[in-house]
C-alpha cells in the first residue's frame, strides 16, 4: 500500500519502463526507492501467539492465553457437577475439575496431532498447533493435492476423538461408578464424543466441512466449488447453532428437565450459542476468502514482480551507479565481482539514507548486503511456492536468476507484499 493506505496495483509499480533519453541539464536521480517493509507476506509477528509447550514431530505446540480462561470455566462448571455427584470431596473437587480440564485439552491435542501426522505424511508443512478458546487448530501451510487426501486429513481428527471416547469408556468398566476415577473417565468419554460429533458437522471450518468439501471437489472436479458449498453449509450451521442450541436446552432435549432450567442457565446457553455461531460463521467466511485468494496466488510471479537491475562493481560511486540505472530504466543495483559474479545487493533503504551531495564519494559496496543462502530466487517461482520461499529466508531484497544462473533482476519483498495485499483486497 502507499502512504495513504490505498492498495496499489503491483504490476503498475514494478514493471520496468523503457528509458527516456537523459537531458544534459538533468542530474541522475535514485531509482524510485520504496520504504522497505520487514515482514514478508504470510509471515507472522511474534514467536507463536502463546506459551510453547513442546515440539512433537517437530511441530511447535502453543497454548494461547484464552485457554486459561476456558480452563477456569471448565473447572468451575465441572466442579459444580462434582458437588452433586461427590459431595464428600468438598473443596478438593476443584482440583479434580482442574485435572479434568487439563486432560480434556490433552485429548484435543491428540485430535490435532492426528491432523498433523496425516499432513506430514502427505508432505504438507505444519507451522504450529495452537490450543485456544473452544479447542485447537493445526496450521497446515499448504492445501492437499487431491480430494481423497483432503478427506483423510479432515477425518483422522474426529476418528481419534472417537477412539479416545472408546478408550475412556473401556476404562469406565474397570473402575467403580460414583468414584473420582469413574466420574473423570465418564466426563472424558462424553467430552471426546461431543468433540467428534461436533467436528463431523458438515460445514467449514469444521472437519466435517472439509470432508464435505472433498466430496464436492471429487464430484465436480473443482476444489473451489467444494469450498463454496462447504462454506455456505457452515454459515447455515452457524445460524442453526445460534437458534437451535438455546431452543434444545429450553425444551429439555439435552437432558435437563424444564424446572431445572433457570434464567441464568438460559442466558449462559444463549451466550455459548452466540460464541459458537460467531466462530463457525467467521471461520466459514475466512475459508471462502482464502480459497478465492489462492485462486489469485498464481498471479504472484517472481518474473513479473522483479525490478530491472544493473550490475556494478563494489567500488563504483553511488552517483555513477544511479546514473547507469536511470539510463537503463532500472530500479535496482546488483554488486558484482570483476568476473561478473553477483556478490551483494544494494539496499534501497541505504540509498535513500545517503544525501545527494555525498553520493559521488560513497561506493555502492558500503551500502550492499551480501548474498546469503536463500537470497537467490528462481524467476519461475509463482504463487504459494514463491511466498513459501520468501518466508523461509526473510530479506528485503532478493536476486532473481534464470534457470541457467543469469541475473534477471531484483525482487523486493515490499513489491510482493503490495501484490499480496492487492489480491486480498480484490477478493475480500
Amino acid at each position: 500500500m502507499d502512504e495513504s493506505g490505498k492498495p496499489q496495483d503491483p504490476q503498475e509499480s514494478v514493471q520496468p519502463q523503457p528509458p527516456e533519453p537523459p537531458k544534459d541539464s538533468e542530474k541522475p536521480e535514485p531509482p524510485a526507492p520504496e520504504k522497505p517493509k520487514t515482514p514478508a507476506p504470510g509471515r507472522r509477528k511474534g514467536a507463536g501467539g502463546g506459551i510453547l509447550m513442546g515440539r512433537p514431530f517437530g511441530v511447535p505446540v502453543y497454548v494461547a492465553p484464552s485457554w486459561f480462561l476456558v480452563a477456569a470455566l471448565i473447572t468451575w462448571v465441572f466442579g459444580g457437577q462434582l458437588e452433586r455427584v461427590l459431595p464428600e470431596l468438598g473443596g478438593a473437587r476443584y482440583l479434580v475439575s482442574l485435572f479434568f480440564a487439563v486432560a480434556f485439552y490433552a485429548s484435543v491435542l491428540v485430535h490435532e496431532l492426528a491432523h498433523t501426522v496425516a499432513a506430514l505424511r502427505f508432505k504438507l508443512p505444519v507451522r504450529r498447533i495452537q490450543l485456544q478458546f473452544f479447542g485447537g487448530v493445526s496450521e497446515i501451510e499448504k492445501e492437499t493435492e487431491t480430494p481423497g487426501r483432503e478427506f483423510i486429513l479432515a477425518f483422522v481428527g474426529p476418528l481419534l476423538s472417537l477412539v479416545l471416547a472408546g478408550v475412556f469408556y473401556g476404562g469406565m468398566q474397570l473402575v467403580e461408578p460414583g468414584t473420582v476415577p469413574g466420574v473423570l473417565l465418564a466426563g472424558l468419554m462424553i467430552s471426546n464424543l461431543i468433540v467428534a460429533i461436533f467436528n463431523l458437522l458438515p460445514g467449514l471450518p469444521l472437519d466435517g466441512g472439509r470432508m464435505l468439501r472433498a466430496v464436492v471437489w471429487k464430484l465436480s472436479g473443482k476444489p473451489m466449488t467444494g469450498t463454496v458449498a462447504a462454506a455456505w453449509v457452515g454459515r447455515a450451521l452457524a445460524v442453526a447453532v445460534l437458534i437451535g442450541l438455546p431452543l434444545l436446552t429450553h425444551t429439555g432435549a439435552l437432558g435437563n428437565s424444564r424446572p431445572e432450567i433457570g434464567g441464568a442457565d438460559s442466558l449462559t446457553d444463549a451466550l455459548l450459542a452466540a460464541i459458537l455461531a460467531a466462530i463457525i460463521w467467521t471461520g466459514a467466511g475466512n475459508s471462502l476468502r482464502m480459497a478465492r485468494l489462492r485462486e489469485r496466488l498464481p498471479d504472484l510471479q517472481a518474473r513479473v514482480l522483479t525490478r530491472r537491475a544493473v550490475p556494478v562493481e563494489a567500488d563504483t560511486p553511488l552517483s555513477e551507479a544511479l546514473r547507469r540505472a536511470n539510463s537503463a530504466g532500472a530500479r535496482a543495483l546488483v554488486v558484482v565481482s570483476r568476473q561478473g559474479e553477483p556478490t551483494a545487493l544494494v539496499r534501497e533503504a541505504a540509498i535513500v539514507a545517503v544525501p545527494e551531495h555525498r553520493r559521488p564519494w560513497v561506493p555502492v559496496g558500503t551500502l550492499a548486503q551480501d548474498l546469503k543462502d536463500g537470497m537467490r530466487v528462481s524467476a519461475e517461482l509463482t504463487g504459494e511456492d514463491l511466498l513459501e520461499y520468501l518466508r523461509a529466508t526473510p530479506a528485503t531484497e532478493y536476486l532473481v536468476v534464470e534457470e541457467a544462473g543469469e541475473i534477471y533482476g531484483v525482487l523486493s519483498s515490499a513489491d510482493v507484499e503490495r501484490a499480496f495485499v492487492s489480491a486480498m483486497a480484490r477478493h475480500s
